[in-house]
């Protein structure tokens, strides 16, 4: 096969393993500090259509779970100033494919089909890599505080990386 063709697992539901399946993000602390996180409370699902460029993909969120390695940080985010979480305690994210090549897709996101294989189980197991730059304030996020030498302490820019693993549903 060559590198072009399309790449992906058969054609079906697969929920998203939360035990085995990571949703991050990347910002700027301070101008030049990479600051990590993450959402331990992740469900969903990709469904994968015999035509790929018909896939589509939805993921939810649970905005309180975020783990960023700091309790304080992690309240903050929490706060109505960020994430909001009372307000708005689930994120969810639907995407329709719109482009794919060999192993590499688009649904507003680059995402990789990474293969497939069976568990020890025999159950079905895909897994894909998806990344995305976004600008928070597009999304009403727009606490931030400016630095006396210029520029600003939280950074606008923030990367998203998710990593899914995925069990095939029968039927």
């Amino acid at each position: 096969m060559s590198d072009t063709a399309t790449q992906v697992p058969v054609a079906g539901r697969w929920r998203i393993d939360p035990g085995h399946t990571e949703v991050g993000f990347v910002g700027r602390h301070l101008v030049f500090t990479r600051v990590r996180g993450r959402f331990r409370g992740v469900e969903g699902f990709v469904d994968v259509a015999a035509d790929p460029e018909a896939s589509t993909v939805q993921v939810s969120i649970d905005m309180a779970s975020v783990d960023s390695g700091d309790s304080a940080r992690d309240e903050h985010l929490r706060s109505a100033e960020l994430f909001d979480v009372e307000q708005f305690p689930v994120a969810i994210f639907r995407g329709k494919a719109v482009q794919w090549s060999g192993h590499n897709g688009k649904l507003e996101l680059d995402v990789a089909y990474l293969g497939a294989v069976i568990d020890p189980w025999g159950g079905e197991r895909a897994a894909f890599s998806a990344r995305a730059t976004v600008n928070r304030e597009d999304w009403g996020i727009s606490w931030n505080m400016p630095l006396a030498g210029g520029g600003l302490l939280v950074g606008k820019e923030i990367q998203l990386e998710l990593e899914l693993e995925t069990v095939r549903q029968a039927g």
